[in-house]
C-alpha cells in the first residue's frame, strides 16, 4: 500500500540524474514495441497468413477506426493514433508484469497531452491560420467577452487528459495495493482482470479517441 502511495521510486542513478521505475518500465515497453514490429515486418508474404494476418488486421483496423472518427482525408493520423494506443496500452497493463505502469506517473500522462495539445494548435494554426485560430480564442462567440473562458477551454484539454489517464491507472494501482496488503496470500484474478487489463483496455481507447476527436476539430475549417 504505501509502495502504491509514495510513487515510483529510484532504480539507479546516471550520471547525477536519478532513473525511476516510470523511465524503466518505458524502456521495457519501448524495446517491445521496436523488437515486436521488427519481427513482425521482417517477413512479410505477398499472401498473408499466420501472425502476419495479425498485423495486418491490427493496422487496418486502427487505421479504419480514424478514418471513421476524423474523415477519410485524415487516415494519415492512424500511424500516430496507432503508436500511442499501443504503448498506452502496454504501459497500462504493465502492472501484470510486476513492472510499474508508467501511465500511473503523472509525468508519463502529462507528456502525452502535451504531444496531444501541440498537435491540437498546430492544427488550429496550419488549418484555420494564426489570425483565424485566435480569433477564435478571443472574438468568437461574442467578441472579447469569451476570451477569458475559450483560453481556459483550451489550455484544460491537456489537463484534463493527462489526469484522467493518470487518475484511473494510480487508482486501479492503489486498490490492487490495498488488497495485497489486507490478504498478501491471496492472487486476485478477478480484480487484475478488472483494473489491469479492461481498465487499461479502456483507458487507452479513451485517451486515443479524444485525441483524435480534438485534433480532427482542430482540423475542421468550416
Amino acid at each position: 500500500m504505501e509502495k502504491a502511495l509514495a510513487g515510483p521510486s529510484e532504480v539507479f542513478n546516471l550520471f547525477g540524474i536519478p532513473i525511476t521505475e516510470t523511465v524503466v518500465s518505458t524502456w521495457i515497453i519501448m524495446a517491445v514495441i521496436i523488437i515486436g514490429a521488427f519481427l513482425l515486418t521482417r517477413r512479410f508474404e505477398q499472401l498473408p497468413r499466420g501472425v502476419q494476418n495479425m498485423a495486418e488486421a491490427l493496422v487496418e483496423g486502427i487505421s479504419d477506426f480514424t478514418a471513421q472518427t476524423m474523415g477519410e482525408r485524415n487516415r494519415w493520423f492512424a500511424s500516430y493514433a496507432g503508436t500511442i494506443l499501443i504503448f498506452i496500452f502496454l504501459a497500462n497493463i504493465s502492472g501484470l508484469f510486476a513492472l510499474w505502469p508508467p501511465t500511473a506517473d503523472a509525468a508519463t500522462t502529462i507528456g502525452l497531452a502535451l504531444i496531444t495539445f501541440v498537435l491540437i494548435v498546430y492544427s488550429n494554426i496550419k488549418y484555420k491560420g494564426l489570425f483565424g485560430y485566435l480569433k477564435s480564442l478571443i472574438w468568437e462567440p461574442i467578441p472579447i467577452i469569451f476570451a477569458p473562458m475559450n483560453i481556459i477551454s483550451e489550455l484544460a484539454t491537456p489537463v484534463s487528459l493527462a489526469f484522467r489517464l493518470y487518475g484511473n491507472i494510480l487508482a486501479g494501482v492503489v486498490i490492487m495495493g490495498l488488497v495485497y496488503s489486507a490478504m498478501p496470500i491471496l492472487i486476485p484474478v478477478p480484480l487484475h482482470f478488472y483494473f489491469d487489463l479492461f481498465a487499461g483496455v479502456l483507458q487507452s481507447f479513451i485517451f486515443t479517441m479524444l485525441t483524435m476527436v480534438f485534433v480532427s476539430m482542430a482540423m475542421d475549417t468550416e
